[in-house]
């Protein structure tokens, strides 16, 4: 159960409470502070899995862990940005996170009734693409206020976690039609 792949797993799960920290103190020096933790544990997300095909460590604990590692980094700092009014530029930022957070606890939910009944629900590439929107928008967003203006960093990041949340419609919809046939009413 201890080896790198999921070291790295928990060593993500363990620096979230230090970026959610990061938005109660100095702004600029925490903002990217954090910033630069998300960064780095988003690194650790890719590194985690590539680790673990190819030193052949995949395990139970690594596949369960993951997913909620990064749910939990995700959705925590949605809500600190929501809580820090720091979703955009536009003021209706809010939308996509929810969409995002939703989608989240419906396949989450999803996975767990379909483990139970030994069905499999991978992960697409499609959702893998949604991942990537939502780590490059996160931290853009984090230093929004805190950025040299030519970043335009509030408005990028805006933008990324708009595309988020379209893919993360898509996707979700896709994950609940596979799931859809397994489910009894």
């Amino acid at each position: 159960m201890l080896n790198l792949p999921n070291t790295l797993t928990m060593l993500r799960i363990c620096v979230i409470p230090v970026i959610v920290a990061s938005f109660y103190f100095d702004r600029s020096i925490a903002a990217w502070t954090g910033c630069i933790l998300f960064i780095l544990a988003a690194i650790t997300d890719y590194f985690d899995g590539f680790l673990a095909r190819y030193l052949k460590q995949t395990s139970v604990f690594g596949r369960v862990l993951d997913p909620i590692a990064d749910k939990i980094l995700v959705s925590a700092l949605l809500l600190m940005l929501a809580y820090e009014k720091r979703l955009g530029v536009s003021g209706y930022g809010i939308l996509p996170a929810v969409i995002i957070m939703c989608r989240e606890v419906l396949v989450s939910g999803l996975r767990e009734f379909l483990a139970e009944i030994k069905v499999g629900l991978p992960v697409t590439k499609l959702a893998k693409y949604k991942t990537a929107c939502q780590l490059v928008a996160l931290p853009l967003l984090m230093v929004s206020n805190d950025s040299p203006s030519w970043m335009y960093a509030g408005l990028f990041g805006e933008i990324m976690l708009w595309l988020a949340a379209g893919l993360t419609l898509v996707t979700g919809y896709d994950y609940l039609k596979k799931g859809a046939k397994h489910l009894s009413v």
